[in-house]
């Protein structure tokens, strides 16, 4: 088999480039690729149509109408994006089967955000996370703190780690210029986004998640087929040396002997099981308990039966990325032993355009080696759509966050109307802000991409998730303390993260020359201490200035979750109401031109002013979204369900343990 085979050229800079020809060249993939497309547009289309995108409670949340099974596919596929296909199984390629609990902690943690966070959050009515930290503690500049960060994070982690691992993949598929293919992706993307709000995203979530499954499954199965079962994937695993190994040590190309095994040695393991169980919870609880992306969908739901059943069919799914990814990158090592896992800088270099390793290729390799006409396109729609997936999620859900926290803010008398085009074309900026990050995140971070996003995150996250946590279940957390652990903690973190920048985190080959008091300890380890001194700081600076009222926090925490009296706000809502006036007299509006029809239609803005609602209408309306009453039937259905999704992910942790 020749490097050249269908047309995968591992991105040589060398003159034998010209004659590459794209793997995607034959009808059967074309068609693939293009009904895809219109399939998800036509999805689009028709949720744009169906639901209702006219009001910000509509476009954001989509009017609390979502069933339990849109959200559960669509909390999974805004999670698994092409930085989970490319990096996953790349580091499943480098270091065995541990990455894959990173996907299982998950299980426990979604039980946690169904049961726990996401009945405080509807019952305080928000439609942001950082609306609900202003409503508990007051004050602004949590609020614009908590926003700007995950704007940040966003475009320098979400954005850019699925936008350079969809990047790798498209590049080796199909030899477009990679500007050319990703502002292609975007735009198509923005589109359904721009135009259909939360409902098309997770209508079109729904589908790409049965697509990313099914296109997953079949790779899976052709993946095991070639190396002939379980038990001998596992000894040509840890046979799976590279040929040209120079004087590099031992150690930094043969697997490990512990490649089978989730928890491994907590001092000299690359994932330490303390850190992988603790540590990694925390980072967990960031992102699935107090995250906009993921959060947004669970308060779209009917009620809390749809929210918990949602959350459930989320674990399920959550199964899957092990061995959906995980070992299909460990079998590419086996296949393509000296590309995937080659370790001599000028080998990679001239292998994947990268000195530190090529594991990250491990997927698409596959993809392209081992799928028949036809299939090899819909594993590239399966890529395209996990890439979409993510990227719709982050541009709606940032999209709010900068809408409802940072420009109500500035414009206090904006419409509905303004704030929803204004939330439009934030996504536009967001996507010059991408493009603009292309070359960046081609060049940054370019060994072990799974690590980057999880070591990252360990430096920013862990202090958000000490608010949040102490937020809801201590009540006699107050702002200043709450304020100054933020502070406290992103010091902290960024000392880390800046240095390992500057020093580089280096390779087997070429280690960092970091000073180990710094980047000596472990991501997981260092997000486990600084989770503590964040917690430390917030209560102990509480504890020594004023508490909040409980008249503030009724329905804000724990302890008084089920309180009926009327909460007084701590502070008065930014959103200047529009004085009534009783002497406005209705006037004939003139008939809309077909423009404006047309324009009104695609952005789903309603050509007829919406009726005015009395103070008993607004009153029940802010009944119905703040509800979180459930059926005795179906309450006790989706317990008894969590309470075997987490006998499920003990059966799995002790069996790969």
């Amino acid at each position: 088999m020749t490097w050249e085979y269908f047309g995968f050229s591992l991105v040589r800079s060398s003159s034998n480039t010209t004659n590459k020809n794209s793997a995607i060249n034959n009808p059967a993939d074309i068609s693939v690729i293009v009904i895809y497309f219109v399939v998800v547009l036509a999805v689009g289309i028709w949720a744009m149509v169906r639901t209702n995108r006219s009001t910000v409670g509509g476009f954001f949340l989509a009017g609390r109408s979502m069933v339990w099974w849109p959200i559960g596919a669509s909390l999974f596929a805004s999670n698994i994006g092409s930085g989970h296909f490319v990096g996953l199984a790349g580091t499943g390629a480098a270091g065995g089967i541990a990455t894959g609990g990173f996907e299982w902690n998950a299980l426990i943690v979604v039980i946690i955000l169904g049961w726990l966070f996401v009945p405080i959050y509807i019952k305080a009515g928000v439609v942001t996370m950082p609306e609900y930290l202003k409503k508990r503690f007051g004050g602004q500049r949590i609020r614009i703190y908590l926003s700007v960060l995950s704007l940040f994070l966003y475009i320098f982690t979400k954005i850019s780690a699925d936008m350079f691992s969809g990047a790798i993949f498209i590049k080796q598929a199909l030899d477009l210029n990679i500007y050319v293919a990703v502002v292609l992706l975007l735009l198509i993307t923005a589109l359904y986004t721009v135009t259909g709000g939360l409902a098309a995203v997770i209508y079109t979530d729904t589908l790409q998640t049965i697509i990313m499954v099914v296109g997953s499954f079949i790779l899976m199965g052709f993946a095991f087929n070639k190396v002939g079962g379980y038990d001998n994937f596992q000894d040509l695993y840890m046979n799976a040396i590279p040929t040209v190994v120079a004087n590099v040590s031992a150690e930094c190309y043969t697997p490990r002997s512990d490649s089978f095994h989730i928890f491994r040695d907590p001092i000299t393991g690359d994932l330490p099981w303390p850190g992988l169980i603790f540590g990694l919870t925390i980072q967990a609880g960031w992102y699935w308990c107090t995250d906009q992306v993921i959060v947004q969908r669970c308060l779209s739901a009917k009620n809390m039966s749809h929210v918990k059943a949602g959350c459930i069919l989320c674990g399920y799914l959550k199964l899957l990325p092990m061995f959906l990814m995980v070992m299909p990158g460990m079998i590419s090592r086996v296949l393509y032993t000296d590309e995937v896992a080659c370790v001599v800088p000028e080998v990679c270099k001239d292998v994947c355009d990268t000195e530190v390793g090529c594991t990250n290729i491990a997927y698409p390799k596959m993809v392209l080696n081992l799928m028949p006409n036809g299939l090899r396109g819909l594993m590239l729609s399966v890529m395209l759509a996990s890439l979409m997936s993510s990227l719709t999620s982050i541009f709606n859900s940032a999209s709010t966050l900068f809408t409802m926290d940072i420009y109500a803010r500035i414009r206090r008398k904006a419409s509905e109307k303004e704030l929803m085009i204004a939330g439009r074309l934030f996504i536009l900026v967001l996507i010059g802000i991408s493009i603009a990050w292309i070359p960046i995140v081609q060049t940054a971070q370019s060994g072990q991409l799974f690590d980057y996003i999880q070591s990252v995150t360990s430096y920013l996250a862990p202090p958000i998730a000490a608010v949040f946590t102490l937020a809801i279940f201590c009540k006699r957390v107050n702002e200043q303390g709450a304020f100054y652990g933020l502070l406290i903690g992103l010091a902290i973190g960024l000392s880390r993260m800046i240095t390992e920048f500057v020093y580089g985190t280096g390779s087997c080959v070429v280690p960092s020359n970091c000073p180990d008091i710094i980047c000596g300890v472990h991501y997981l380890y260092f997000g486990l201490i600084l989770f503590g001194v964040s917690l430390i700081v917030v209560l102990g600076i509480s504890l020594m200035t004023k508490p909040i009222d409980d008249k503030h926090l009724y329905r804000l925490c724990w302890s008084l979750r089920n309180s009926q009296e009327e909460r007084i706000e701590l502070e008065a809502d930014d959103k200047i109401e529009e004085q009534d006036n009783s002497m406005d007299i209705d006037e004939p509006e003139a008939e809309p031109s077909c423009w404006r029809k047309a324009y009104n239609c695609f952005c789903g803005f309603e050509e007829k002013k919406a009726p005015k609602l009395t103070k008993e209408q607004e009153m029940e309306l802010k009944k119905l979204m703040t509800d979180t009453t459930e059926q005795p039937l179906w309450r006790h259905v989706v317990n008894a369900n969590a309470i075997i999704l987490l006998t499920v992910c003990v059966f799995f942790h002790g069996f790969f343990g």
